[in-house]
């Protein structure tokens, strides 16, 4: 999918490894500004949902991302992922066809859309052995119950942990 958004627009690519790097919402996403992001790094932003104010360190996939994107000739102020008409940055109609469009072209079948990239996130922080009440704290979640749920672990995966561990 990467490569694909990569080739296809810069600015797309951008959007799905912040995206799937951050955990953000997609409304925080839509949000950023080049200021936000041109040469930081760390991110500190104020959630839309929540009022919550956010600051975490930017991973050197998203720092080569945003330097690409700025590279390529996206050096001027204002939104980070801004429209055609550049006064405004794109809706969240928009970045749902982007992320959905190019998961149909790459052949996935699934539900794919922006709330995906969090939810992806999530899954693959769980997947590499990060505490699931880490991950609750980084989503802002009410209790891990919610975070295992949001994240697609069942209870059948779970009681697996029981039948397979035999020490």
């Amino acid at each position: 999918m990467k490569n694909h958004l990569k080739e296809r627009n810069i600015r797309d690519y951008l959007l799905f490894v912040l995206g799937i790097n951050s955990g953000l919402r997609i409304s925080d996403l839509l949000l950023l500004t080049i200021e936000d992001v041109n040469g930081k790094d760390r991110l500190t932003i104020r959630e839309k949902k929540t009022g919550k104010l956010k600051d975490f360190p930017l991973s050197d996939t998203c720092k080569k991302a945003i330097r690409e994107y700025l590279d390529f000739g996206n050096t001027s102020s204002g939104w980070l992922f801004r429209s055609k008409k550049g006064d405004r940055p794109i809706s969240r109609i928009q970045a749902y066809r982007i992320i959905n469009g190019a998961a149909r072209i790459i052949g996935m079948q699934e539900a794919i859309g922006t709330h995906t990239l969090r939810k992806t996130f999530g899954y693959w922080a769980y997947k590499g052995g990060v505490d699931i009440i880490k991950i609750q704290k980084l989503l802002n979640h009410s209790a891990p119950s919610v975070t295992l749920s949001y994240i697609g672990i069942t209870k059948d995966e779970l009681d697996d942990v029981y039948v397979n561990l035999n020490l």
